[in-house]
């Protein structure tokens, strides 16, 4: 049913006909949401993308040509800003809240490693203190993540690339990716401009 409404979205007719489809996929994702992460689990890079489906639908019509200044759209991608923000931020009030500030100094990621590192995360289990950094370093960078916002554009692309590359390195050391969260970060970057780049 969702992947049906999303064609009909996609198909860029009817501008309030799209509004309501659009409301109608962010609510079954909600559902889907809701009874998928019900029961104890809870995975957090969703919750981004949850948001991109919420205010979406309020931008209003757009083309891929079109370069016109829109509020709404420029309140969107704002919304989905905040979104990933959050996310990153909340993560690490989580770790501190229930795990107390000795998280930076746990075995957690050693623990990620063993059950489901990869042949370029293994060694690391021979030098602990190098896992024990690698916690400080992600709940600093969540914990400062909310400057995203306020920074320069420019500084904000570097910031997503190293983000990404961040995701990148995860997956490749221990096969964890938060692939709906690393799709908004797209929000960050001015993907009008490449898209409306005159051909040489």
């Amino acid at each position: 049913m969702a992947v049906a409404l999303v064609v009909l979205v996609a198909a860029n007719r009817a501008p309030r006909v799209q509004t309501w489809l659009g409301a109608g996929v962010f609510l079954l994702y909600l559902q889907w949401m809701v009874v998928s992460f019900s029961y104890g689990k809870v995975d957090h890079d969703r919750f981004a993308f949850l948001v991109a489906l919420a205010v979406l639908p309020t931008a209003g019509r757009a083309a891929l040509r079109d370069m016109t200044p829109s509020q709404s759209a420029g309140w969107a991608l704002r919304m989905v800003q905040v979104g990933v923000v959050s996310t990153y931020f909340l993560a690490a009030v989580a770790k501190v809240r229930f795990g107390g500030w000795a998280w930076v100094n746990s075995t957690t990621i050693a623990r990620a490693v063993i059950r489901r590192g990869t042949m370029f995360a293994d060694p690391l289990l021979q030098m602990p203190w190098t896992l024990q950094l690698s916690q400080w370093f992600i709940v600093t960078l969540e914990f400062i993540s909310p400057a995203l916002l306020f920074v320069r554009p420019k500084v904000q692309q570097y910031a997503v690339a190293f983000l990404v590359s961040f995701h990148v390195v995860t997956f490749i050391m221990i096969r964890i990716i938060f692939m709906p969260h690393v799709v908004c970060l797209a929000a960050f970057l001015p993907l009008e401009r490449i898209l409306n780049r005159p051909v040489k």
